[in-house]
């Protein structure tokens, strides 16, 4: 049909390997190549047909992620983070469903969770992390560019451990929209595949936002934050500026420049750097 975007198949991985050593090496790769680098041990319930597979769909700068794989332990420790090949490629924070099965995870920071079918979780690819498949598991997760989070949520960037989201409505809502990300992603042209990792970062930073405290330094700069997302959707109009820009935040143009004294540029050049 004339106009119908190409279909834009994912990209897809699995184990393979003459014996079991040879499996978890090549699941340590493939681990590496679409989420974080780990080092891949067996455990008691380590199958010697072990299963690993990973199908990865692009979804502007966000990647959709679906992996599938029998019990094993994975380590993942600072001498393995320091040998990455690309440092930026751990610089992700990762929204996380677990679909099937059960996971334990230890991260670096001291968090300890037993994940089962249902539940939810934010992690960082920057925490030193051991995580344990305990049985057979199917997870779904978006990861996001640690920037991108951090623009629109960054009082998140203050906090020691990341929060729980187990009990949040916009958490949940996220998941429903994966779901559906995976049965479209395909179809996306370039336009609708930016817009749509948008939309999923508006309803992480729902999630996040009512679980980080708040402090006037945080509250300036999510203020900010907020304001750079106006300018990037108003940049049509002829008019936008501090005027414009201060009456629709209800605040006094002076109000308006004082809350940008201490970041790294002036609203007037936001406005200037936006529209390059």
């Amino acid at each position: 049909m004339p106009g119908t975007p190409p279909v834009r198949a994912p990209d897809r991985w699995r184990a393979r390997g003459a014996g079991l050593a040879r499996r978890l090496q090549s699941w340590s790769e493939i681990l590496a190549a679409t989420h974080l680098s780990f080092e891949v041990h067996p455990t008691p319930r380590t199958p010697d047909d072990f299963y690993g597979a990973v199908t990865r769909r692009t979804v502007g700068d966000v990647m959709l992620v679906d992996c599938a794989a029998s019990p094993f332990l994975g380590h993942r420790g600072r001498m393995v983070m320091d040998g990455e090949a690309a440092a930026s490629e751990e610089n992700v924070l990762g929204f996380q469903f677990v679909c099937k099965g059960v996971e334990k995870v230890r991260e670096g920071g001291g968090r300890e969770l037993a994940l089962k079918a249902g539940d939810v979780i934010l992690w960082d690819g920057l925490q030193p992390t051991d995580v344990e498949i305990v049985e057979a598991f199917h997870k779904r997760t978006l990861l996001f560019p640690r920037d991108r989070v951090l623009a629109v949520c960054p009082r998140l960037a203050e906090l020691s451990a990341l929060p729980a989201l187990d009990r949040s409505a916009p958490a949940r809502l996220l998941v429903r929209y994966m779901n559906a990300l995976a049965l479209e992603q395909s179809r996306l042209d370039p336009a609708a595949s930016g817009a749509a990792a948008n939309a999923a970062l508006e309803l992480l930073r729902a999630a996040v936002e009512p679980c980080v405290p708040t402090s006037r330094s945080a509250v300036r700069a999510a203020t900010r934050a907020e304001i750079g997302r106006y300018v990037r959707t108003h940049l049509q109009d002829p008019l936008l500026g501090p005027a414009s820009i201060a009456r629709a935040y209800a605040m006094s143009v002076r109000a308006l420049h004082a809350l940008f004294e201490d970041a790294e540029t002036s609203v007037a050049g936001l406005v200037r750097s936006e529209r390059l």
